[in-house]
């Protein structure tokens, strides 16, 4: 019987492939054989390649769908003329930023290409460092929320007042970790495959390295390359990259725990140079055959994988109402400027441009448009508009250096209450009232703003020579600048 069910496997994992090859034009072809040559030479001869296993991360997205298609290919290619394949572990990482139509992406993807029943693959989701089965109906845990809230305030929170807020920065740490993490879980993998572009790479690193200094792990090293030193690097900054925010008996740990290597082996395969041809030519295998769908704004995401695009402008807006005088309008008017930049230098069709522009409705209702970002920072970060423009001038760090300009523009009726709020973040007595307004406006417990209000001041390089040059700000603009005001 177990003969028999081996053979029909076989026969349907053929069949996968000949349907995934029908979508493959001539050049993806030869892509695919130097992919599987490329995965021979790294597993030491073809002779070793069923004992060689990869990992490739999963986030929904279509570059990273295409790329675990090209990877399936090349895995039931080399079943159908040698004795054994290479195994291969697909992990995701869900943080809060992640939508549901990336989960349905990654399921439809995962039936197409008959991954679910297949012993030499792993199908695997992290969530609140915890390793469990993928499953696209798991609602994200409420702890692994709450961390990922307070995460993303502690990072946010670690900067200059005139540095812009950099919204994203725990995205960049909990991925990396992620990365350092899943690639010892359960006797480890042999390689990492990847296919982001070398600017992609940069950014990515670029981003790591602002928000492991934020952290206070430590930057990367200046020569860092791309994504060949990547778990080198990785090693670098510890194991666990908030270890300066919290206590032990606040921190929790990976799990399951005992199932994780000490010794990483891993190293990383770059295949960019193997993804070939335009997106609209895998459009329809993206499509037709892997069930892709690409929600509104999503498909104008930049080099920054992680920056929603209507937040990124909402964001943008309120930095330069809060923070720089300006207006709203002007902040959102550079994003959408800046983006359309960036999808014409790289040739994005023009209709698709025109798309966007729609999207944001020509900015003709930015009411609109500042309620839609707004009710998606409170559902999906559980962010509530007072905690944002908050987070906007970070002012706690640094003893609260920030804090009289905060109250200033935003809460000038705490003023009065100055002094007690010093003494609440220095652990001194504080009325209930001072206490439980820090944290209504905050968004974090009074003991984590007390450890903001004890770190030194986090100093980027670039925001310290734009701090030199000097900022002006009129006192007088306050939350008004888009029709909200929070008064203590």
């Amino acid at each position: 019987m177990s003969t028999i069910h081996d053979q029909a496997m076989n026969y349907v994992y053929q069949q996968v492939l000949q349907r995934l090859l029908s979508f493959f034009s001539r050049a993806e072809r030869t892509a695919l054989q130097l992919l599987i040559q490329r995965l021979s030479v790294a597993a030491g001869g073809m002779e070793h390649i069923g004992n060689f296993k990869v990992l490739v991360v999963q986030s929904g997205s279509r570059d990273s769908c295409y790329t675990l298609a090209l990877l399936r290919a090349a895995q039931l290619s080399i079943a159908g003329r040698a004795p054994a394949t290479f195994q291969l572990r697909v992990a995701t990482l869900r943080w809060s930023g992640s939508g549901q139509s990336a989960l349905q992406n990654m399921h439809r993807s995962f039936n197409a290409l008959f991954l679910n029943d297949d012993p030499r693959v792993e199908l695997l989701m992290v969530d609140h460092r915890e390793v469990m089965p993928f499953d696209h109906q798991a609602p994200i845990g409420e702890s692994g929320r709450d961390a990922h809230r307070r995460n993303l305030l502690m990072v946010g929170h670690c900067r200059t007042w005139n540095e812009p807020l950099e919204f994203w920065d725990d995205a960049y740490l909990a991925t990396a970790e992620f990365y350092g993490q899943i690639a010892r879980w359960n006797n480890g993998v042999d390689a990492m495959i990847g296919s982001e572009t070398p600017r992609r790479q940069s950014l990515f690193l670029e981003g790591l390295n602002r928000a492991a200094q934020k952290a206070g792990i430590g930057g990367l090293a200046e020569n860092r390359g791309g994504f060949e030193m990547l778990f080198p690097l990785l090693d670098q900054l510890g194991g666990d990259y908030y270890r300066h925010f919290y206590t032990d008996d606040e921190t929790t740990p990976w799990r399951p725990e005992g199932q994780f290597e000490a010794c990483r082996r891993t190293s990383y395969i770059d295949i960019n140079d193997m993804i070939v041809g335009k997106l609209e030519e895998r459009w329809p295998l993206l499509s037709e055959f892997l069930g892709v769908q690409a929600d509104d704004l999503s498909l104008y995401r930049g080099d920054n994988e992680f920056a929603d695009p209507l937040l990124a402008a909402h964001l943008q807006g309120l930095q330069a109402s809060l923070v720089e005088a300006r207006t709203y309008e002007a902040g959102v008017s550079e994003f959408l400027q800046d983006t359309l930049l960036g999808m014409r230098r790289k040739q994005v069709p023009e209709p698709v441009c025109e798309q966007l522009i729609a999207a944001f409705g020509n900015l003709s209702d930015l009411d609109q448009l500042c309620a839609r970002a707004s009710k998606q920072l409170q559902e999906t970060f559980e962010l509530s508009e007072i905690q944002v423009a908050c987070l906007m001038f970070a002012p706690f760090i640094n003893k609260g250096s920030g804090l009289e300009r905060f109250l200033r523009h935003c809460h000038p009726g705490m003023l009065v209450a100055l002094p007690d709020l010093h003494r609440a973040m220095q652990g001194l007595h504080a009325s209930e009232q001072v206490t439980k307004w820090m944290v209504d406006v905050s968004g974090l417990p009074v003991k984590l703003i007390a450890r903001l209000y004890a770190m030194g001041p986090v100093c980027m390089a670039q925001a310290c020579g734009n701090a030199a040059q000097g900022t002006g700000l009129d006192t007088g603009s306050s939350l008004s600048a888009v029709d909200r005001t929070a008064e203590g």
